[in-house]
């Protein structure tokens, strides 16, 4: 029978204390020797003072963090160590050695633990020690304390790395418990409302700026392989879990009561899914039951963060599975409700060429190419771009859009989600070049190849051409710095279909003529132009008048170039 009930602190143990308000709290020397280490400067709090990233980025004297010798394969007790010292972080070790030094607990933690026993290799390193913040501060001179809920401690060194030191916590459920709190009582005995008494006892975590001890921080932490501590000195991990057991069987599982742990913090859905589809784990079914219970509680948590936890599934090159698992889950709905709208009206063609674009992008990631934000969204928005009705305003003053659907969800993102501005903005603007890229639209070609997103959009369109095949000749039209032939609008035809039929291109009225840069643009693409019938479809005349306005009516190729690359 597994060990997953949280269990309250043994009588007689550390007593847990709330975190004091005054992070900068340091234990005065009282045998009176004075540690040369102590005299370091203390930088201020970052809200208070702001300090110069330099003070942090730069190379410390050798005495201020020791060699880290006292490591070896053999540990004190005789046994091999657990972990090869060779594959740990040496800054980390340097960091834990001197916490050790100043008579703390510290131990390496979570993540890295747990992909060095899955023999992967840890992206970061962090700490957990006994070590209030503020005495974590006062023992390092290159550290600097993030948060406003709870404090960390970051130390940073040369060249920007950031070794996390978190103090010890505990769950304050388990506080609550062992500090015997009374029974919430019912509406009709106290005189509240029932549905008061309701949020009296609801699950979600609110606050947790408790400290505690290390067995009760590895408690409160979310599943049995994250729960995991190693004590470098000695070469063991210790276990307070069972997620040594879950490691060897490659389960996730949450440490103790899944429907609460889910309910307490719905995110942790997210972080299942992830962990999941990265290590390629399974999910325990208790832990998925809970985890498609609890979804209907992820509108309850801040939006920032489902934004965050939604872009690490994306950055992390695990894409495709991850959106599979979370539309099995019924989550799109609430992190991406354009592709759930999207899924919902086109069945599983829909589903086989959004996920057929995710796998593109997956590959790209796992090439090693940095892609930004804006770059990511936009690749899993295209098909829904693609599908909807491009409704172009004849006025030339107003900017074109994309998809409602996408405008919507994009407003709602800087809005609420605190998405920057310039991401969105950068998004919408990827999503319409694609309709230039692919030839359906005209454009000056080259205010368009100036324009500082030009590139960024032919990611985005390798990416498109890759998952769907299409567009081939473009592409390589673009990177021979060519321009490929105006093809017919495909209107609502999805990925795929038969083309339209050509059509006569409609003479402008007014007698006004097509300008000099796009009849040679014409007469390269092999009389091609005859083709772009699309241009004068209804409801998208003011994309057919675009090149001649741009060189007849003096607009600014540059203003033109700045506000749409498309």
């Amino acid at each position: 029978m597994t060990r997953d009930s949280t269990e309250t602190p043994p009588a007689g143990g550390p007593t847990l204390q709330p975190a004091p308000d005054d992070a900068r709290e340091v234990a005065a020397s009282e045998d009176g020797s004075l540690d040369p280490l102590e005299l370091l400067p203390v930088p201020e709090a970052a809200e208070e003072n702001p300090i110069a990233m330099s003070a942090f980025t730069e190379t410390l004297p050798e005495d201020t963090l020791p060699e880290t010798e006292f490591l070896s394969h053999a540990t004190p007790s005789g046994r091999p160590a657990e972990i090869d010292p060779d594959k740990l972080d040496p800054d980390a070790l340097k960091v834990i050695h001197r916490l050790l030094s100043h008579g703390h607990q510290a131990y390496l933690v979570g993540g890295c633990v747990r992909d060095l026993m899955l023999g992967r290799k840890p992206k970061d390193f962090d700490i957990a020690t006994s070590a209030h913040p503020g005495e974590v501060r006062a023992i390092f001179r290159n550290c600097r304390l993030i948060g406003r809920r709870f404090r960390l401690a970051h130390i940073y060194f040369k060249g920007g790395k950031i070794i996390e030191v978190s103090t010890f916590r505990a769950n304050p459920t388990e506080l609550d418990a062992a500090n015997g709190a009374p029974e919430v009582e019912t509406g009709a005995e106290n005189g509240e409302e029932g549905n008061e008494a309701e949020e009296s006892q609801d699950l979600l975590i609110t606050h947790d700026n408790v400290f505690g001890t290390a067995e009760q921080d590895a408690r409160r932490r979310d599943f049995t392989m994250n729960g995991l501590f190693y004590d470098v000195a000695e070469g063991q991990v210790i276990d307070y879990v069972r997620g040594r057991r879950d490691i060897d069987e490659r389960y996730i599982r949450t440490i103790g009561d899944p429907e609460i742990r889910m309910r307490e913090d719905p995110v942790r859905i997210l972080r299942a899914v992830r962990f999941a589809a990265k290590l390629g784990l399974d999910i325990e079914s208790r832990t998925y039951a809970a985890m498609e219970g609890a979804v209907e509680d992820l509108p309850r948590c801040a939006p920032a963060r489902l934004l965050e936890e939604t872009f690490r599934l994306i950055r992390g090159g695990v894409a495709a599975p991850t959106l599979r698992l979370l539309s099995a889950l019924d989550a799109l709905k609430v992190l991406l409700p354009p592709v759930a709208a999207y899924f919902k009206e086109h069945g599983r063609r829909g589903q086989d060429t959004f996920y057929a674009y995710a796998e593109a992008l997956d590959r790209r990631v796992a090439s090693g190419e940095p892609l930004d934000d804006a770059i990511l969204l936009a690749a899993l928005l295209v098909p829904i771009a693609q599908t909807a009705p491009v409704v172009e305003s004849q006025d030339p003053a107003e900017r074109p859009s994309v998809a409602q659907a996408i405008e919507d969800l994009l407003a709602e993102f800087v809005q609420s989600a605190r998405l920057p501005r310039r991401i969105a903005e950068r998004c919408r603007l990827l999503l319409i070049s694609q309709r230039t890229l692919t030839g359906e639209r005209r454009r000056r070609t080259g205010a368009f190849r100036r324009h500082p997103l030009f590139n960024d959009a032919l990611i985005v369109f390798e990416i498109s051409v890759e998952a769907t095949g299409k567009y081939r000749e473009a592409l390589e039209a673009w990177k021979r710095g060519e321009l490929p032939p105006l093809k017919p609008s495909e209107g609502a035809t999805e990925a795929g279909g038969e083309a339209p039929r050509k059509r006569r291109r409609r003479r402008r009225r007014g007698g006004r003529k097509v300008g000099a840069g796009e009849g040679a643009s014409s007469a390269a693409a092999g009389g091609a132009e005859a083709s772009g019938g699309e241009a004068s479809d209804a409801g998208d005349s003011g994309d057919s008048d675009d090149a001649g306005d741009d060189a007849d009516s003096g607009a600014d190729s540059d203003g033109d170039s700045e506000s749409d690359p498309g």
